[in-house]
């Protein structure tokens, strides 16, 4: 089964991002859908995170759903080579990845612009 890739659908960065991970993914290593699809609502309340704060992306995978830093290097471990390997940045300690992630999506729209439906 793959693994579920939620992102923020109203994200040039973010949707850059699917844009990047689709072709190189194993094959049927992944699926994606945004945070603002029924099936993403659904699956934020499944994963008890909230269905407005949309500042992450969410990798559910076997039934966990990791984000932020976490969520990203996970993503990651499910691409062909040579981008797996950036997995190994999983020995950076959270409470110095997070900031860092955090940052980013505190300033995505201004750096990157937004999709206006």
């Amino acid at each position: 089964m793959p693994a579920l890739v939620l992102y923020d659908g109203y994200c040039v960065l973010c949707n850059r991002m699917v844009g990047f991970l689709a072709p190189r993914q194993k094959r049927g290593a992944l699926e994606f859908d945004s945070l603002q699809s029924a099936r993403g609502q659904a699956v934020l309340k499944e994963c008890g995170l909230s269905i407005t704060d949309l500042d992450t992306f969410v990798l559910q995978e076997k039934g966990r759903c990791y984000i932020r830093s976490r969520g990203a290097l996970r993503v990651v471990r499910h691409l062909r080579f040579p981008w797996g390997l950036l997995y190994g940045l999983i020995v950076v300690p959270a409470f110095l990845r997070d900031p860092l992630y955090n940052w980013v999506a505190r300033n995505r729209f201004k750096w990157f612009g937004r999709i206006e439906q």
